[in-house]
């Protein structure tokens, strides 16, 4: 009964975030149609094929691989949300991480799903209400704070390795022995080339977090030095 309920809440997730988010597509595609509409200029195919050659060897192999190393992580509902609002790696995922370390839910349950789905759109409620105040009560002052030459602009260079810092310390000090080879990992293709972005540098992280979890726990070390059992062998 309940792989039941799991299996018609997951599908009605699906349901409802292909209709938003094919939605939100058309909304998003409907402002550069209304200025072609307003000012009767419309590109030719050549342009637009132009245009979208220079970034798709970048971004959109960069979103391939995005879906593919955080849909997993987090969840179905919360997946939904994370790329049609945005900010997935800043806000979304640690957002995500936090609420069901607090909540302390059992991955692919929907109790999971459901906080992961929760943290996920309270985050993107309250970075629209904290943007639109900060863009109305900091505007005047904002230029010049933010400014290469301003006393703060280091600080602001430094948000989001602090966000991540802060959130990943927790992690790494519970899990020291997962933790260890994905960042030397991080840390070694990080110094022979360190303008990778995160959308190689994750996956890459991500396959040698996987590969070194399985040996390390085959090995015993994971486990104190006690081998598991192969359930093949009776």
């Amino acid at each position: 009964m309940k792989n039941n309920k799991n299996k018609t809440y997951i599908d009605s997730t699906h349901t409802w975030g292909r209709i938003f988010s094919v939605s939100a597509v058309c909304v998003l595609l409907m402002v550069p149609v209304a200025i072609c509409i307003k000012y009767d200029a419309w590109p030719s195919f050549n342009q637009v094929f132009k245009g979208l050659l220079k970034v798709i060897p970048i971004f959109w192999t960069t979103q391939i691989l995005e879906i593919l190393v955080y849909s997993p992580m987090l969840g179905t509902g919360a997946t939904y949300l994370s790329f049609v609002t945005g900010n997935v790696t800043n806000l979304k995922l640690p957002c995500v991480l936090n609420a069901r370390e607090t909540a302390k839910t059992k991955p692919n349950t929907e109790e999971d799903e459901i906080v992961s789905t929760i943290a996920t759109a309270t985050s993107a409620i309250v970075t629209t209400v904290i943007l639109a105040v900060g863009v109305i009560a900091l505007s005047p002052i904002l230029p010049k704070i933010t400014a290469e030459d301003s006393f703060f602009a280091p600080a602001f260079k430094q948000v989001l390795p602090a966000l991540f810092g802060a959130l990943g310390a927790g992690y790494l000090i519970k899990h020291w022995r997962l933790s260890f080879v994905p960042v030397i990992t991080a840390v070694v293709i990080l110094i022979f080339d360190g303008n990778m972005g995160t959308g190689t540098l994750i996956p890459i992280c991500v396959v040698v977090s996987i590969i070194g979890a399985y040996i390390m726990y085959i090995s015993g070390f994971l486990t104190g030095g006690v081998k598991p059992k192969n359930p093949l062998k009776k």
